[in-house]
């Protein structure tokens, strides 16, 4: 169990395997919650989920510089590392991996080795932000290397980076059983998110509308609805007449990322857009045969 203390907070890539391989010796599964820190319930959740598949827990706290493009938040990111630590003692993680840019990029960025996905980096939100993806699988392959977990949990509320890493190991042949964690939301609705300290009072109160209108998106594709052009229409349009500046409203399918056709089981409709400073994201999967029912 962890210690009551909490966490150990490890710097370095030799330490934290020094760490891993003490735990290796008795024969303990271990779990990676990857994590740029300013943790928040739905973090926590994911790392509560790692307790109960893994004897031993690391959270790692690294704020990506790969993961930002021009005119991002690199800088402004919150870094709240005693906070992100009194909160992960509460949930019972062993370790929590706090490297250095330097630590993790030696020999600086841009890397000569890269990890990119094409096919699914080059949608929904890597269409308005290049490159952000190449440095989340990056990243990930690095954090995979560095802990060489048994298993790793990551939020469904990004499904697209949930879809990039499940085929990154798939495609890679990497022993790391990828486990989705539930979205936690706050009562109204609205996904728990970093970036939400960033709304003001005004727009909290605009925000769940994104939620809501993915639902209203679900709700017609339940009821037989296809037209997956026109129902994203009017989403967007919904989200525009609400305070939203929406980058995308789009049906895909939910495991490919492609438009739905006949072989479609689940389609995820996912949505992104600004209010005010903050960048929202969500997403709802519901079925798509019953739809052709």
């Amino acid at each position: 169990m962890p210690s009551s203390d909490g966490p150990q907070i490890i710097a370095t890539v030799d330490a934290l395997r020094e760490r891993v391989g003490h735990w290796r010796g008795e024969d303990a599964r271990v779990a990676l919650v990857p994590t740029m820190g300013n943790l928040h319930a739905g973090h926590l959740s994911l790392v509560r989920q790692a307790r109960l598949v893994a004897d031993r827990v690391v959270v790692s706290i690294f704020v990506n510089p790969l993961q930002f493009g021009g005119g991002e938040d690199f800088d402004a990111y919150p870094r709240t590392l005693d906070a992100d630590c009194a909160a992960l003692a509460s949930v019972g993680a062993d370790v929590v991996f706090h490297p250095s840019v330097i630590e993790m990029y030696p020999d600086g960025t841009p890397l000569v080795t890269e990890v990119r996905l094409r096919a699914l980096e080059s949608v929904l939100c890597g269409e308005h932000r290049d490159g952000h993806f190449a440095g989340v699988a990056t990243v990930v392959m690095k954090l995979f290397g560095q802990v060489q977990p048994d298993v790793a949990i990551f939020g469904r509320k990004d499904h697209q980076q949930l879809t990039l890493i499940r085929r990154l190991v798939r495609d890679l042949h990497v022993p790391v059983q990828v486990v989705a964690g539930d979205t936690v939301r706050e009562p109204d609705g609205l996904a728990m998110s970093s970036r939400n300290r960033y709304l003001s009072d005004d727009e909290r109160a605009i925000a769940p509308e994104l939620q809501r209108t993915l639902r209203a998106v679900a709700d017609r594709i339940v009821s037989g609805e296809r037209d997956v052009v026109q129902l994203s229409a009017v989403a967007m349009q919904a989200l525009n007449d609400a305070g939203f500046d929406p980058d995308y409203v789009r049906v895909l399918d939910a495991l490919t990322l492609t438009e739905p056709d006949a072989s479609t089981t689940d389609v995820v409709i996912a949505a992104a857009g600004h209010l005010g400073r903050a960048r929202l994201i969500d997403n709802v999967t519901v079925p798509w045969e019953a739809a052709s029912r």
